[in-house]
């Protein structure tokens, strides 16, 4: 009986187990061969070049652009993101008039492919017709309205921030919102008996029970943000120049615009350790300052 049981688990994981193997684990082990070759992408012809791919990393500019871009989206977004989601997060768990819409509000822009937020921003940024210049010249503020945010070297970057922020924040907003009415009540009365105040309560009983939704949360909008390539590419394409030339749109230069298939794969591998080192690094950090509710 016993037998049989573990028989029909096997005949159902089956499926999933080659459907794995054909779309995840064959073409991951095949990527890992072509990163020590200069195969084109389209050419039978492949040559086993060693390590050389990834000796020319060291000696990409490009690499160290994209890397230098990608560090800096990682951080903003990271932050703002979560400062944001856990400020919306504490407000709309209150008991007040109308936090239901203002929840499901919140949470829209996180359902938005990225294609139509590119189109959407797009046009509201366009310094011609867009929502932007419209709204600052009613006000008188020509300067602002002016800006090519989008266009300059100066701003592109921050503009496409700004989007990823806008674009995610309500889906950490609901983890956040979820690791708060966990919460037991109890404890903030204990506290407010205790003469605790507001910030009282969130440093010693709301930051550190929502500790696993952070965990949650940080490791997600690092991964996203790590790999970054969607929001980008819609945005801006990697410039103006390469002023927003991110790992993930780096990839896509060398291996799709260059024919360097090889090489591009290669620093795809890199992306891939250095997002394992630091997601398990990150992990091993904030799990430590989770407490029990």
């Amino acid at each position: 009986m016993q037998r049989t049981k573990k028989l029909n688990l096997l005949i159902f994981l089956l499926p999933a187990v080659l459907i794995y193997t054909v779309f995840q684990f064959y073409p991951a082990m095949s990527g890992f061969y072509y990163a020590f070759t200069d195969w084109d992408g389209f050419s039978p012809d492949v040559t086993f070049v060693g390590a050389d791919n990834f000796k020319a990393i060291l000696d990409d500019s490009l690499f160290y652009t994209a890397v230098k871009n990608t560090l800096i989206f990682t951080v903003l977004v990271m932050v703002l993101q979560n400062a944001l989601a856990l400020l919306f997060a504490i407000l709309l768990d209150q008991k007040i008039r109308g936090v239901a819409f203002f929840r499901t509000v919140y949470f829209i822009p996180a359902l938005i492919s990225t294609a139509v937020v590119g189109f959407i921003w797009s046009t509201i940024l366009n310094p011609v017709i867009g929502s932007w210049k419209i709204f600052f010249n009613a006000f008188g503020l020509t300067q602002i309205a002016n800006m090519d945010l989008l266009g300059s070297p100066n701003t592109a970057l921050y503009a496409i921030i700004f989007v990823m922020v806008w674009n995610y924040m309500g889906y950490s907003m609901i983890i956040y919102l979820a690791g708060l009415q966990n919460i037991s009540k109890d404890l903030y009365e204990a506290a407010g008996i205790d003469g605790a105040n507001r910030w009282h309560k969130f440093r010693n009983i709301t930051f550190p029970l929502i500790a696993p939704a952070l965990t949650i949360n940080l490791m997600l909008s690092m991964i996203g943000c790590l790999k970054q390539f969607d929001h980008v590419f819609v945005l801006t394409g990697g410039g103006p120049g390469n002023a927003t030339q991110v790992i993930g749109t780096a990839i896509y230069t060398v291996a799709f615009s260059n024919n360097k298939y090889g090489y591009g794969i290669a620093l795809s591998m890199v992306l891939f350790v250095s997002i394992a080192i630091l997601s398990l690094f990150q992990t091993f950090v904030l799990k430590k300052r989770e407490v029990d509710n």
